[in-house]
């Protein structure tokens, strides 16, 4: 397994990003953009409001299929109206080389607040995908569900990561790398003295649920003191006048968070969630990503229940790692719609990941950067709220 994971053979991490960045292979990237493992994109100010989202043939560009579909010009200087569909150029063009090929997500911050993001590429007829060298201009849809919100030019609502091969963890490397890097832990208190109650890993034969498709399956936590959040639907217009409760996405720490969400309740030992509604509640587990390794959130088996648990679902070498290796991991924030009606309760399965390589371990890891999730020891809303 060491030498799976030295061959430079993998997800690429920042160092090899940069370099095709400066090679020109990735053009109009800022270097700032550059994850651990990912590269954030950002908007243009081309944008266009559509009556749909859609799908480019083999032959045709984004662009050109504008060209075919009714829309109408639209500006970043107004706010994107909930359940509208939008289309945005994105800034960054590729013309990868012939042996790397991507993948994108949607950042975390636009799963946290509605937010439907997806990747559209030129002669690719799939969403969030380019396949080996490609070359073209990349497009996203935005869809904001709940609440309308105000977007700028040089924003990120995803990213996209970057492969030479497919590293995916088989079940036997996903067991050998649950014993070695300790990859999912139980909460704890973390400064615990004594008999009070300190973090400890789990071993692959405590999950008592697997699927057997090289997955951990994550649950459902119950016992915060806070449970999570219900977004509350925005109503975009009112006899002409736009609703107040429009997301600046460049105000931090700003918002109040009562005016958007209310806290979930649970009834007796379950918690009720209604179909069509958002929901932010919290994996049970916390997840331990090392140095060596990248994780994704993956679509739920139908068996689960008819419900998305997450719309971003990246997570960067180092997540709960810490500075040195002695972190305890940090738990997963979930964006949970039901598509019917469903009563949960804790431990129930409601998440999925998967584990992947790395070429090489990147230059800068998750847990030495600055960002808002960092302290996440719940379901935590967006970084817009204070």
């Amino acid at each position: 397994m060491q030498k799976r994971m030295t061959d430079k053979k993998g997800a690429l991490p920042s160092q090899m990003i940069m370099e095709m960045i400066h090679a020109g292979f990735i053009s109009n990237a800022k270097e700032e953009n550059v994850r651990p493992s990912s590269l954030d994109l950002s908007l243009s100010g081309e944008i266009y409001e559509t009556e749909g989202i859609f799908q480019p043939k083999k032959s045709e560009t984004v662009e050109q299929v504008l060209g075919k579909i009714k829309k109408k010009k639209y500006s970043l200087d107004k706010p994107l109206l909930r359940d509208k569909v939008y289309m945005i150029r994105l800034n960054e063009r590729l013309d990868l080389p012939h042996s790397v090929y991507g993948f994108c997500n949607p950042k975390s911050t636009s799963g946290r607040i509605d937010v439907h993001v997806r990747l559209l590429a030129d002669f690719v007829s799939r969403y969030d995908t380019v396949g080996h060298g490609f070359s073209g201009s990349l497009w996203i849809s935005v869809i904001p569900r709940t609440f309308s919100v105000k977007l700028y030019e040089g924003l990120s609502l995803n990213q996209i990561r970057f492969f030479s091969v497919d590293t995916r963890l088989s079940d036997l490397e996903l067991e050998i790398a649950m014993a070695r890097y300790k990859l999912l832990w139980r909460k704890g208190d973390a400064h615990a003295r004594g008999s009070a109650k300190k973090p400890a890993p789990y071993a692959y034969k405590d999950l008592l649920i697997k699927d057997s498709d090289n997955s951990l399956i994550l649950t459902l936590d119950l016992e915060n003191k806070d449970l999570g959040y219900e977004g509350i639907v925005s109503k975009d217009v009112i006899s002409g006048v736009a609703d107040s409760r429009i997301i600046d996405l460049s105000k931090i720490g700003f918002y109040d968070q009562k005016k958007f969400f209310k806290p979930v309740k649970k009834a007796g030992n379950y918690l009720r969630l209604k179909k069509g509604s958002f929901y932010i509640l919290s994996t049970h587990e916390s997840v331990r990503v090392p140095p060596e390794l990248a994780c994704e959130m993956v679509t739920m088996d139908e068996r689960s229940g008819d419900f998305r648990s997450h719309y971003a679902g990246f997570i960067d070498p180092g997540w709960g790692w810490g500075k040195r290796g002695e972190g305890v991991g940090r738990p997963l924030t979930l964006e949970v719609r039901p598509f019917e009606d469903l009563i949960v309760r804790q431990g129930q399965p409601i998440a999925k990941i998967r584990f992947e390589r790395v070429a090489e371990i990147p230059d800068c890891l998750y847990d030495t950067l600055d960002s808002n999730y960092k302290v996440q020891s719940g379901p935590r809303l967006s970084k817009h709220f204070k």
